[in-house]
């Protein structure tokens, strides 16, 4: 147990599996469509598309996809706006982002795809 509380990949991907689950509790308490979140589910990773240009412009669209100030600006708007789909909308990504993180597929650098701040993918 404290090997893995000195691994800090580890413990950003059990803090990536605590925000899925928070962000799927918090969404169930919605009256929000369970298709609307399959449905979108994906949606943050259309930030790959960036890629399509080149390496750098690709790390900066995925990284504004997957970071957490956004989501969390949507779900503070749809809350002091009483928008309950902002609210949902924002869980929906920000339970991709703890996906995504719990998976190690981390933030991006601009020198290729595979590096992110959880390491090389696929190692």
């Amino acid at each position: 147990m404290v090997a893995s509380l000195t691994r800090p990949a580890a413990l950003l991907r059990a803090e990536g599996a605590v925000l899925l689950a928070l962000s799927v509790m918090l969404y169930a308490l919605g009256e929000t469509s369970w298709t609307l979140f399959l449905m979108l589910a994906l949606a943050p990773d259309l930030s790959m598309l960036g890629y399509l240009k080149d390496s750098r412009v690709g790390a900066l669209s995925y990284n504004l996809g997957h970071i957490y100030p956004l989501p969390a600006a949507l779900v503070a708007f749809g809350v002091l706006a009483g928008r309950p789909l902002y609210v949902s909308l924002g869980l929906i990504w920000f339970a991709h982002i703890g996906f995504d993180r719990m998976m190690g597929f981390g933030l991006k650098y601009p020198t290729g795809f595979g590096d992110t701040h959880l390491g090389q993918i696929g190692r």
